[in-house]
Formats: structure tokens, sequence, C-alpha cells
């Protein structure tokens, strides 16, 4: 990773680096270019290798935003249209610029980058999805589920030895034959970023509690419609959902997704390997 320099900063853009990919925010106030550059610590890139660049427009909100509910996401006139409470965005993937209206909070930007991120994976063939993931002995983990299901607790659980990418939002790019799981700043109930880190992933555990740690066989049916259930995604658009299902099912077919029923202490990570 190469971080965006002082001067670069002073440019008026911020470079942020998820997954090997590197979007730039430009905006002319300074103080939420350091805002920014706070929020995305440790995913700062260079603005020599960025791949889109968004002007970002500022304004005070007068009340609460709403939450996801109101989000809409279509391609329109040659470019992407994205829409939700407190943002309004469009971006023209030919020549990699976009511009954005936001609330004045760096994290109303989180948005913009997972759902722009989901368009480019999904003609990749990776995927974010709703998942803890952590690198051990080399390899990268996966940890999905619903909210409770157990992903901050076993991120929580995760040993010394135990590189954390997140526990929240994994981010799974496909590269050649094989898979790897990136870090990203994305965090959940433990309120804490990801390590910039990425490693093929090893496998992939489909997360239930219970009074005793095991790993069990899913039906690879049942093992794609759980990975389906969990991955982000959210454009109104059949041609990249159907690329998203496709994405899905190779995914599948190369990593081993199994269910891992786990007892909340440590002992579950040696069964993770």
């Amino acid at each position: 990773m190469t971080t965006a320099t002082a001067a670069e900063l002073a440019s008026e853009a911020v470079p942020i680096e998820i997954g090997g990919m590197t979007i730039a925010l430009r905006t002319h106030d300074p103080s939420f270019r350091q805002q920014i550059a706070g929020r995305y610590a440790g995913f700062l890139g260079n603005m020599r290798f960025a791949h889109l660049e968004f002007d970002v427009d500022l304004y005070e909100p007068s009340e609460p935003p709403p939450t996801d509910n109101g989000l809409k996401v279509k391609f329109k006139e040659g470019g992407w249209q994205l829409q939700r409470g407190d943002f309004r965005a469009r971006w023209n993937p030919n020549i990699r610029r976009g511009y954005i209206r936001q609330a004045n909070n760096p994290y109303a930007c989180d948005s913009l980058l997972r759902i722009v991120h989901t368009l480019i994976l999904a003609k990749q063939g990776g995927f974010l999805v709703h998942a803890a993931s952590a690198i051990r002995g080399g390899k990268a983990f996966i940890f999905s589920g619903v909210s409770g299901a157990g992903k901050t607790t076993i991120s929580r659980l995760a040993p010394p030895d135990t590189t954390l990418l997140t526990d929240e939002i994994s981010y799974v790019r496909r590269e050649g034959d094989q898979y790897l799981a990136f870090g990203t700043p994305f965090a959940g109930e433990l309120a804490k970023v990801g390590e910039n880190r990425s490693a093929p992933i090893g496998g992939f555990f489909l997360l239930e509690k219970g009074l005793e740690n095991s790993i069990e066989p899913v039906n690879p049916a049942e093992g794609i419609q759980r990975l389906l259930r969990n991955i982000l995604f959210f454009a109104d658009d059949p041609a990249l959902v159907e690329l998203v299902f496709q994405s899905a099912c190779d995914f599948a077919g190369s990593v081993p997704i199994q269910r891992l029923v786990f007892f909340p202490d440590q002992r579950v990570w040696d069964l993770v390997r």
C-alpha cells in the first residue's frame, strides 16, 4: 500500500484504497478532508493509482437523515445514479469521474464507497458480504451470518496470531482461479477498522451459536442461498444481479462453505484451519 502524502491531501483529494481499488474523494473543505483522512486512516492510497474520483459537495443537514430504506441505485443516461436521504451522487464509469452532494458527515462516505465497490466487484466476480474475516497462518477465513449470529463475538475471540480484516463487511475479490479477502474500514460492534491486508481465502463459515464447537457440512444449494442472503448489493439492474448470482455459484464451487456451530470461547479457533 502506498499512502497519500500531505501534498495530496492539500490538493483537495483524499485517495481511499479498499480491496486494492483506490477511490478519490475531492473537496474544497480542508476540515472535511482531514475528517475523511482520519476516518479512513490505514486505508489511504495514492492519487497516481486512483481508479475513480468523486467531487464532493457538502451541505449541513437540518435533521437526522433517514436510513437505507430510501436508497436508490440505477444506471441511467450513461451513468450510475445513487440516491439516499443524506446524499445524491452520479458516476460515469467510462470517464471514471463522479459527483456527490452529501451531508457534512464523513460516515456518509461509507455508503457511497460500499455501493461503488459492489458495482465494480459485480463485474469482476467478487462481492462484499456481511461477514467477519481474519487472516491466520497465511490464509483468510470468513465468518458470515445475520445480525446476532456471532460475527463480533468470533472476532473478539480471535487469538493473538490472527489479523482481523473486519468484524462486519468482508471484501472478496477474484484473481484468476483464486479468491482473496481484503481488510475493510467498515467496522461493526467492535468499533475497530480492519487491517489493510489480504490473503487467499481458506474457508467460508456460516455462523451459528450452540452448546459446543463443531464444523458441519452444508448442502451446496444451501451454501449458495445463505451466501446470497448476506451479499451486499443495492442496484436495480437485472444484468448485474445475474452476475452476482453467478459469482456466488463460482465462489461456492471453489471455496468450501461450511457451518460453524460454536460456543463463545476461544477454543472455537482450534477448528479454523
